[in-house]
């Protein structure tokens, strides 16, 4: 795990796609603007430690695909939280978004308070449909803080400790690029 701190123009650069464009394009759970700006300041933080820029948002619905490095179609997906990140922590994952042609997850915490992106590790799809675990919509998850909610869709979770653990954007480029030989 590591983490990055955005700067003022990726954070504004992706506050303004979020009011120009609804990433939320599916028939439900389409996340609110907050968010989505989670996930378009992750995607950012990504893309700009691949060195690909900012996410764009322009081209519409973007299949599941976030960026393609080397062949490899990667989706980063990003959880809003209030505290630093811990291995033993849950990455939460929408089930609708299960069969996009994606070869890789990358999974990105945004400290909102810290304003900050923790790169939490990654994998691939094949292990992450292994390792995860499913809860139907409506299941009651309990946090390690013991506060509790209600899934609103049908959902699958993975730990971080069970993602490949990276330091920076170049072992994470360089896993990838070992693992997809």
């Amino acid at each position: 795990m590591f983490t990055v701190r955005p700067d003022n123009t990726l954070v504004g650069h992706c506050e303004k796609l979020v009011k120009a464009y609804d990433f939320g394009k599916r028939h439900t759970a389409n996340g609110t603007q907050e968010q989505q700006l989670t996930g378009m300041i992750g995607q950012s933080v990504v893309m700009d430690g691949f060195g690909l820029g900012y996410a764009s948002g322009s081209n519409g619905f973007d299949d599941g695909v976030d960026l393609v490095f080397e062949g490899i179609k990667i989706d980063v997906k990003t959880m809003g939280r209030s505290t630093d990140v811990r291995r033993n922590y849950t990455n939460n994952f929408l089930k609708l978004q299960d069969y996009f042609d994606t070869d890789v997850y990358i999974f990105c915490s945004y400290h909102k308070v810290k304003k900050e992106v923790t790169v939490c590790g990654w994998i691939s799809k094949p292990d992450f449909v292994a390792k995860r675990r499913f809860y139907p919509k409506g299941s009651t998850r309990k946090r390690l803080d013991g506060s509790t909610f209600d899934t609103f869709s049908d959902l699958y979770e993975i730990d971080n400790c069970h993602l490949n653990d990276i330091e920076s954007f170049e072992d994470l480029k360089r896993q990838l690029r070992a693992f997809w030989k």
